[in-house]
């Protein structure tokens, strides 16, 4: 069951649509405009598309049969416009917009960087349907960046004004880790974050890719506490920047060497925190600009015992060995 699924109540004759989730395995429904009626999840069952086009056209009049919307007429799904992140394999989940609403929203799905806008998806998503926008590496995951969602409202005939919506979500560890379940008309297992919820988001520290690729595949168990061990990184780190990020192209020159001076802190401290002698970083020869920030970076750290060119005959001066105390 999610947002916006049609469902009938088990004991009676009632249909309704569900609005929220309560606590105590309570589920409030709205059955006519307006009205609202807390019903406890056992109570009721999920009427199925298939289902429910049957009964239509037992009960519709032949007028009705042939209109151009096949949406029931009256109380619509108003909310139900989701992300759903789909694991495809313990490297990969594919994104996927869901729109569970009953109505039809023309949408622009971006990702906003520094001086640009990256367009990840955009058209028209009926009602009832779903999308998928690309697949995204968890390694990545800290660098996925924000989400921006705008769309309109519309559907065939006479209906109440609908303002735009917009939504900006970066993902943090408690939207993405506790709300794995089926998603709405995929029918697939997935991390579910709903867009159009009425409840407020809870801060959190952004999670870790490392830790979302451990939580993706443990089983539903009560959470064990997370390994002390420090990951080891590899003894040679390649510092260009189309070996970080897909997205190179869109990137100015500070926002690149941002990035490569915040992957070469991070594996530096790895490095240092898994009992490495030494680890080698290639950067390239270029400008030298990300090259002399290095050398002085690792001339002031405390853990650094020296640091030399690598390997010339096989880098030239484009790579440093940092040798580790």
């Amino acid at each position: 069951m999610n947002i916006g699924d049609k469902v009938r109540l088990v004991h009676s004759k009632e249909e309704g649509i569900i609005t929220r989730f309560l606590q105590n395995d309570v589920v409030e429904i709205e059955i006519e405009e307006g009205f609202r009626l807390p019903v406890l999840k056992r109570e009721l069952a999920v009427v199925s598309a298939a289902e429910g086009q049957f009964f239509r056209g037992q009960k519709g009049s032949p007028t009705a049969e042939k209109s151009a919307d096949p949406r029931p007429a009256g109380i619509k799904a108003e909310k139900g416009i989701f992300m759903a992140f789909v694991p495809l394999n313990d490297r990969e989940m594919a994104l996927y917009l869901v729109n569970n609403t009953d109505w039809d929203l023309p949408y622009a799905l971006t990702m906003p960087t520094e001086r640009h806008q990256r367009g990840l998806s955009g058209g028209v998503m009926k009602a009832k349907s779903s999308v998928k926008v690309l697949d995204l590496l968890i390694k990545d995951f800290d660098d996925w960046g924000t989400f921006v969602f705008n769309c309109l409202y519309y559907t065939v005939g006479f209906s109440p004004e609908r303002p735009p919506f917009s939504k900006r979500v970066k993902f943090r560890a408690n939207t993405f880790f506790k709300n794995k379940r089926k998603a709405p008309l995929l029918d697939k297992d997935a991390y579910l974050y709903q867009l159009d919820s009425d409840e407020k988001e809870k801060s959190d520290q952004p999670l870790n890719a490392q830790a979302l690729k451990e939580k993706m595949f443990e089983k539903n168990e009560p959470d064990a506490p997370l390994p002390t061990k420090v990951e080891r990184p590899a003894a040679v780190i390649d510092l260009h920047i189309e070996k970080l990020t897909r997205d190179f192209m869109a990137l100015s020159n500070s926002q690149m060497v941002e990035i490569q001076l915040k992957t070469f802190e991070q594996q530096l401290e790895k490095a240092i925190a898994s009992g490495m002698d030494e680890i080698t970083f290639i950067h390239g020869v270029g400008n030298g600009v990300l090259r002399t920030e290095l050398h002085r970076r690792m001339s002031k750290h405390k853990n650094v015992k020296f640091f030399e060119d690598a390997q010339k005959e096989k880098f030239g001066y484009g790579a440093t060995k940092v040798k580790i105390k």
